[in-house]
C-alpha cells in the first residue's frame, strides 16, 4: 500500500522543487554559461532559458481544493514548457534524428494538453504555426510563398437561368 502524502506536504514540495529549479537558472554559473556559449549557441540557450522560466513560473499555482483543476493547471505550463523546449530544437538543432523527436514531443505534448482540457470541459487553446510553418523574422516578406489563387480560373459551367 503506497503511503498517502497530506495536500498541504504535496503543495509545500512542489513550492520547494519549483524554488529549486529556479534557483538553479537564476544562478550566476547558468547566466555565465549563457554568456560563454558558443555565439551560435546563444539564441538557443536564451530561448530555452526563457522557456523554462515561463514554465516553472506557470506551475507555481494556488491550489483550489480541486486535485483536477490543480493537476491540469500545472501539467498545462509543464507540457507547453516541453513544447517550447522543441520548438527551439527545431529551429537552432542540426542532428535530424533529434529534431524528429522534438517534432514528435511538440505533437504529443500538445495531445496531452488537448486531453486534459477535454476531460475538464475547458476550451482547447488556439491553434498555432509548426515551427517550420512560421516565417523566420530576418526573412523578408518578398521571399515568402504566396497561396493565392489570383488569376486562376475556375472550370465550372456557367449556367444561366433559361438552362435550368
Amino acid at each position: 500500500m503506497r503511503p498517502s502524502i497530506p495536500r498541504t506536504a504535496r503543495t509545500i514540495l512542489s513550492a520547494i522543487i519549483a524554488l529549486a529549479i529556479t534557483a538553479l537558472y537564476d544562478s550566476p554559473a547558468f547566466s555565465a554559461g549563457l554568456q560563454s556559449a558558443a555565439p551560435d549557441e546563444a539564441p538557443f540557450l536564451a530561448e530555452n532559458d526563457t522557456a523554462m522560466t515561463k514554465m516553472m513560473d506557470g506551475m507555481s499555482v494556488k491550489p483550489t481544493g480541486d486535485v483536477d483543476r490543480d493537476f491540469v493547471a500545472m501539467m498545462e505550463p509543464h507540457h507547453q514548457g516541453a513544447i517550447d523546449m522543441a520548438q527551439a530544437e527545431l529551429r537552432y538543432g542540426h542532428n535530424e534524428q533529434l529534431r524528429r523527436i522534438a517534432q514528435e514531443i511538440v505533437v504529443e505534448q500538445q495531445q496531452e494538453i488537448n486531453a486534459m482540457r477535454i476531460a475538464l470541459g475547458l476550451p482547447l487553446p488556439p491553434s498555432a504555426p509548426a515551427p517550420d510553418q512560421q516565417k523566420p523574422a530576418s526573412m523578408p516578406a518578398a521571399q515568402t510563398h504566396s497561396t493565392s489563387h489570383q488569376g486562376m480560373q475556375m472550370n465550372m459551367p456557367n449556367h444561366t437561368q433559361e438552362e435550368q
